[in-house]
């Protein structure tokens, strides 16, 4: 009917933390728009990883099945001059292990995987990507900002996740639901720091917010 109203879908705003992978299924739950997995980072992987050369830090982006990610991680250390080491086979396995576990969760066996290296204020504006879901870890620097959406779109507090914290975000192409729950990229332009960034998504979404593209 024309003029008719369209029926206003549910807002999901909740982030659902836990201690372990299994958490991370929630994202599935009614109201949960982000799925936390608190995750101890290493004191030798984050002296290693922080006092890496920012030249060195490995870049990737690329699709492939969850069974390829380690040695694609391995491929992008190489090219990028990497040298093998603890913290380098750390890296690798840990991005092929989220990888898995975001295909578990999103029941797919492909997917993208980036390796982002970002100096800028990259997506430095709260905002909802337009995917289905996405994997964010940050390996160094400050982790991914987050926060619910007020009415005007505003984000009046936030929180942020914490380097080798794993998450998954709901997107606006999530079925079901509206996303009330935005994130960014801490603002670090101009500060000298440098972070790196894994995402995962699903091999249909190519949402380029968060890949350290200025935005």
């Amino acid at each position: 009917m024309t003029g008719a109203l369209r029926k206003l879908r549910p807002r999901a705003v909740w982030v659902a933390a836990s201690q372990d992978e299994d958490g991370l299924r929630r994202i599935h739950d009614p109201g949960v728009a982000a799925t936390l997995w608190r995750r101890p980072r290493d004191p030798g992987f984050a002296a290693w990883i922080e006092g890496l050369s920012p030249d060195k830090l490995p870049r990737l982006r690329a699709q492939m099945a969850v069974t390829e990610v380690e040695a694609a991680v391995h491929a992008a250390c190489d090219a990028s001059s990497l040298v093998p080491s603890q913290g380098r086979q750390t890296l690798a396995s840990d991005a092929a292990a989220l990888a898995t576990v975001f295909g578990s969760v999103m029941a797919t066996l492909q997917v993208q995987v980036r390796l982002d290296v970002i100096q800028t204020n990259a997506c430095h504006k709260f905002h909802c990507d337009r995917i289905a879901a996405r994997l964010l870890c940050t390996y160094r620097g400050h982790g991914t900002e987050y926060g619910p959406a007020a009415a005007d779109g505003s984000v009046p507090r936030h929180d942020a996740l914490a380097p080798f914290d794993a998450a998954i975000f709901r997107g606006t192409l999530w079925p079901g639901e509206d996303c009330g729950l935005l994130h960014r990229s801490p603002p670090i332009a101009g500060t000298g720091e440098t972070r790196l960034l894994l995402v995962v998504d699903l091999p249909q979404d190519e949402d380029d917010c968060d890949c350290g593209l200025p935005h």
